[in-house]
């Protein structure tokens, strides 16, 4: 029995010493460390767009129930089909195109040498109804166009998002100058910059 004892007492101060190897670097290095990093991913993954519960709803029903309009009956057009409304084209079908004239304008620099931006568009509208209301304001389109172009930079055209930032402007200036006519977009024909 003595000796039992014995190997309790060194199984015990065995122990002891196996605790205090646990020390605080090691508490760090195994369990904080991957607690961030599992953190830190979630964290990224819901910046990027991951936990996105917009698209997780799309996903389980595209269709979903149709939403009541003012009348309280249900909208054809609330989810993007069925019938259009009365008097509108069909958001599916291919507009009618118009061909804004060609433009050639100087962009804005700071060095000696001049930068051209020539631009050839095209605004969709839904209707070919509209074709002439937006005939009588081209001129007003053109000068909208022409004073944002100028002020613009070769640097404000690089890349796509540079092309989209201006697609999106010259949409915005478009439904102003046009005011009653819905357009839907303004599609670029030619851009070259020298």
């Amino acid at each position: 029995m003595a000796g039992a004892t014995h190997e309790e007492e060194e199984g015990e101060a065995g122990e002891a010493p196996a605790r205090k190897k646990f020390s605080g670097k090691k508490l760090v290095l195994f369990i904080v460390l991957p607690l961030l990093l599992l953190l830190g991913g979630a964290a990224a993954a819901f910046f990027a767009g991951v936990f996105d519960p917009a698209e997780t709803q799309a996903e389980e029903d595209p269709h979903g129930e149709p939403k009541p309009d003012a009348h309280g009956k249900p909208d054809a057009k609330a989810d993007g089909h069925g019938a259009p409304a009365a008097g509108h084209g069909d958001p599916g079908a291919g507009g009618v195109f118009f061909k804004v004239p060609d433009m050639v304008v100087n962009l804005n620099s700071t060095g000696r040498r001049p930068s051209f931006l020539k631009i050839s568009v095209s605004v969709e509208v839904g209707r070919e109804e509209d074709l002439p209301e937006i005939e009588k304001v081209v001129p007003r389109i053109v000068d909208n166009f022409q004073v944002y172009l100028r002020e613009l930079r070769v640097e404000d055209l690089r890349g796509s998002a540079g092309i989209y930032r201006l697609r999106e402007e010259l949409l915005t200036r478009l439904v102003i100058a046009a005011q009653p006519v819905q357009v839907r977009d303004v599609l670029f024909r030619e851009m070259l910059i020298q």
